[in-house]
């Protein structure tokens, strides 16, 4: 009965999101609870919810000084040698700006934080791809898969939880499989590329304002407002006026709404489409290597777990807002800017701690679980590395991290023993679904993603799950052929 409820309550709630029937907050809080009384279980909901409350906090700590640090990071100028670097490699082609979405989120991805990559990848990419008039949800798409890929990293979490589940070092699960994450990485490249055509063939080929001149006769628009659009694209209906015969390369003139763009005067700088105003009040060059120390020492004591994770941050946000910021009013100026992100991920967090603490409260996960490893045949017990890596996808995007690899993994390493399969395979099995894991609902980086996107939940689910599913199959194809699973 429990394993019906709890599947039938994922699909719940997955449906009513991705229909946009429910908001993610409601259907987080009010699913589970309407499920716990299906399960008989109402009198003890309160407990469950205080219980995952207390599970999620730190997490939730975590979040909000972390996008407080990373967003005063911003506001002072850190990444903006970055951002100009991805945007001149991006120049204003949309497969160059989806390619170096994915390349972004890569490498920033090195830290092993989740919530961190997705605020500087947003940041940087977001005033790009609404300038030119790209789908929000390819960058959140592109941006989550690349991530879960890196998310293996032995820092990152998932390889650490399973060396800890089943006694093994580390670094003898990752090592190996770092040929099969690397064809994994290429693959969403790959991916970028192919989706960055669509979106071209979708608006075409666009030239940044100043990069062609008019027509003769024909009156220049403003340089933030106008950008070419080559014949080989279509514009969007309504939009596009046909140019003058003696135009040049018979452009099609569109011009782009400016909106969310964070830019301001000219767009159209000698180094490129500037995605990050470079005359904003809030720089601080004269601090840059300040900051620059400052964040290398934050992720340094990260990585050596120096302290908890949530005090890390809580101590560098006020690091960075007193010496930034040392008056009162522009402190509290920097706060207010990120305080709609900051209030929209918390509550998406304290929201999941309703939907995990009574899945894991009722016994559903463990009936799931269970339910899951019985139904394996017989047969396939000398195959355990690669059912453990086919049950990653749907466990680790319907469980929690810890639920997966703390409650299942070792079951499954126990059936694969007892045929002769390493638990070190089946702990490098473990690690193929990632990708997928990084949009799970679960996941509170994923709200940092969308809410700073400005992107529904249930699109973003929609687009990306069939795209991370694939590439986490690629992952475990890659480890079989080279045969590291």
């Amino acid at each position: 009965m429990l394993t019906f409820l709890g599947f039938a309550m994922i699909a719940t709630f997955l449906v009513l999101i991705m229909m946009k029937k429910m908001s993610p907050i409601a259907a987080l809080v009010l699913i589970p609870a309407l499920f716990c009384v299906f399960a008989g279980k109402g009198a003890h909901l309160g407990d469950y919810v205080i219980d995952g409350v207390g599970k999620l906090a730190p997490t939730a700590a975590m979040l909000m000084f972390a996008i407080v640090y990373f967003g005063v990071m911003i506001d002072v100028g850190l990444f903006d040698p970055i951002v100009r670097g991805i945007l001149r490699f991006c120049k204003a082609d949309p497969v160059r700006v989806v390619v170096g979405t994915a390349v972004l989120a890569a490498i920033v991805s090195l830290d092993g934080d989740g919530s961190t990559t997705f605020m500087i990848t947003v940041s940087a990419m977001y005033p790009l791809y609404k300038r030119l008039g790209l789908s929000l949800v390819v960058m959140t798409g592109v941006a989550a898969t690349a991530n879960g890929v890196m998310n293996t990293l032995p820092w990152g979490g998932p390889t650490a939880r399973a060396a800890t589940a089943l006694k093994l070092d580390a670094s003898d699960i990752f090592v190996p499989m770092i040929p099969a994450l690397a064809v994994g990485l290429l693959f969403v490249f790959g991916l970028a590329y192919v989706l960055g055509l669509k979106e071209r063939r979708r608006i075409g080929k666009l030239v940044l304002p100043g990069a062609e001149e008019p027509a003769s006769g024909q009156a220049p628009e403003p340089a933030e407002e106008r950008l070419l659009v080559a014949t080989t694209g279509s514009a969007d209906a309504g939009t596009a006026t046909t140019g003058s015969a003696g135009s040049a390369s018979d452009s099609t003139s569109v011009s782009v709404p400016a909106s969310g763009a964070v830019t301001s005067g000219s767009a159209a700088q000698e180094d490129g489409f500037q995605g990050l105003d470079p005359r904003r009040p809030t720089l601080r060059p004269r601090l840059y290597w300040f900051n620059a120390g400052l964040t290398v020492a934050l992720l340094t004591a990260m990585i050596t777990e120096l302290l908890p994770i949530p005090v890390l941050f809580l101590l560098g946000a006020a690091l960075a807002l007193t010496v930034n910021f040392p008056h009162m009013p522009d402190q509290k100026a920097r706060i207010a800017a990120h305080a709609d992100n900051v209030l929209n991920v918390a509550g998406m967090v304290f929201a999941a701690a309703v939907f995990t603490g009574v899945l894991s409260g009722t016994g559903m996960v463990k009936h799931m679980a269970d339910w899951l490893v019985d139904a394996i045949p017989e047969g396939m017990g000398p195959h355990m590395a690669l059912v453990t890596g086919l049950l990653s996808l749907p466990l680790t995007y319907f469980m929690s991290n810890d639920g997966f690899y703390f409650g299942v993994l070792p079951v499954l390493a126990e059936a694969g023993a007892a045929h002769g399969v390493s638990p070190l395979e089946i702990a490098r099995a473990s690690l193929v679904g990632q990708a997928l894991h990084m949009s799970s609902p679960l996941v509170p980086a994923v709200y940092v993603l969308v809410g700073m996107a400005k992107v529904e939940f249930g699109d973003h689910t929609r687009f990306t799950v069939k795209w991370a599913a694939l590439t986490s199959l690629v992952v475990l194809g890659a480890g079989m052929l080279f045969g590291i699973i």
